[in-house]
């Protein structure tokens, strides 16, 4: 997967990626704090570099942390209910081949096409805004 120059935000295939300038786990943690103080519920952080210790096996650092406002998913899901399947909003933060940490999650305008979301224009655009406001506050 190709990604972006030093300090990008870049869409790939419905996936959002910005560059961080700090560890994954300094991320995570950013990220965390951010959502907490917006009124976010987190609902999981799971750690798959761990996971993959525990196994035998290597993975470079990467954290998945699972979040959401259940007033805005309610709205997605009343708009189209198959979106639940992305539902809570998710951010992978990892570290590339060059050392590199990445946020990512998906793109909304990605979630509405592919669950077919219509009359759900204005909460798309609010939960865009707001991941990109997120997003860049545990990246820089």
């Amino acid at each position: 997967m190709g990604v972006a120059a030093s300090g990008a935000v870049q869409a790939v295939d419905g996936l959002v990626n910005v560059e961080s300038a700090h560890s994954v786990v300094a991320t995570a943690d950013k990220l965390e704090s951010v959502l907490k103080d917006k009124g976010m519920t987190i609902f999981a952080r799971i750690d798959h570099s761990a996971g993959a210790e525990k196994v035998g096996q290597s993975l470079r650092d990467t954290e998945l942390v699972l979040f959401g406002n259940p007033q805005v998913g309610t709205k997605l899901m009343n708009c189209a209910q198959s979106v639940g399947i992305d539902l809570p909003l998710k951010a992978l933060i990892w570290k590339d081949e060059q050392g590199k940490v990445w946020l990512s999650y998906n793109d909304p305008a990605y979630l509405a096409d592919r669950h077919s979301i219509e009359g759900c224009d204005p909460v798309l655009e609010k939960v865009s805004g707001a991941l990109a406001k997120f997003s860049a506050a545990a990246t820089k």
